[in-house]
This record gives C-alpha cells, sequence and structure tokens, in this order.
C-alpha cells in the first residue's frame, strides 16, 4: 500500500484538507492508499483543524472533522513513500529535516504552491479545496501509472 504525507506549517488549514480530499477521492478511483497530515511546527499539535477549513471542506463533502494536528517526525521519513507539501518554505523544512535519509520530499503541485488560508476569508478556503482536487486528480493518475504528476497541466 503507497503511503502519503501531507504537509502544511501547523496542520490546521492546508494539509488537513488535503487529507480529506485524499481519503475520498482515493477512495472514488478505488486507490488502496494510505494518506495523514502534519504540520512543520508545533503551534497547533493535538488541535483540529480550522473550523474555515472544517466548513469548507463539509461543503463539498469531505470531513476534516475527526483529524487533529500533529508535528512531522523523523520516523515519518521513513513511513511514508510520499512526502508532499503544501508550499516552498514547508518544503525547504522538510528537506531540513530528512537528513539525507528516508523519502525525499515534493511539492504537492508540481509548478504551484497552496496558499495558507488562515489570514484571509472563505474564498481562500474554497481556493484550497480547488487546488486540492485538482492535484489529486494528477496524484491519483500518477499511482495509477500515468504521465501526470502531482500539478498543474501536466
Amino acid at each position: 500500500m503507497t503511503r502519503i504525507l501531507f504537509v502544511c506549517l501547523g496542520n490546521i488549514c492546508r494539509s488537513p484538507t488535503l487529507e480529506a480530499v485524499a481519503r475520498v477521492e482515493f477512495a472514488r478511483a478505488g486507490l488502496a492508499v494510505e494518506v495523514d497530515s502534519a504540520g512543520t511546527a508545533a503551534y497547533h499539535v493535538g488541535e483540529p483543524p480550522d473550523r474555515r477549513s472544517i466548513a469548507a471542506g463539509a461543503a463539498h463533502g469531505y470531513d476534516l472533522s475527526p483529524l487533529r494536528a500533529r508535528q512531522v517526525v523523523a520516523a515519518d521519513f521513513t513511513r511514508f513513500d510520499r512526502i508532499l507539501a503544501a508550499d516552498r518554505a514547508n518544503l525547504r523544512d522538510l528537506l531540513a529535516l530528512r537528513r539525507a535519509h528516508g523519502t525525499e520530499p515534493a511539492l504537492f503541485l508540481a509548478d504551484a504552491e497552496v496558499p495558507d488560508p488562515y489570514y484571509g476569508g472563505p474564498a481562500d478556503f474554497e481556493h484550497v479545496i480547488a487546488l486540492a482536487r485538482e492535484g489529486m486528480a494528477a496524484l491519483i493518475a500518477s499511482l495509477r501509472g500515468g504521465d501526470m504528476v502531482a500539478g498543474r497541466g501536466r
């Protein structure tokens, strides 16, 4: 079984959204994939996702409510087959944590970042859902052995 970890900064907006979207979309695609999410920082460990992320997800059929924030740990680099960062800053942090062993992290979207909606409004959370769906379609194609990789226009 393939194991994928989605990572953002605090694990309350972007990465739990990616995890929830992945669970549903992988199941719809008939793929057995284990997914999880984490943050590079420990700001919100043990807390549920941001209420606005929960609401945006629920509006599209994705349940974030049971998720709880956690921080990336060294064991994640050997436990997961793919570690996908929401943005370049978190990718840099993941590369520093990796210490040259285990799974090499990459961006979730090959040529774009998933912007942090935390200080934004409802449209920003909706944008994260749209990017998550777009990226998941590409990731599903990649997992099925297609030519697409997670990202736009591939």
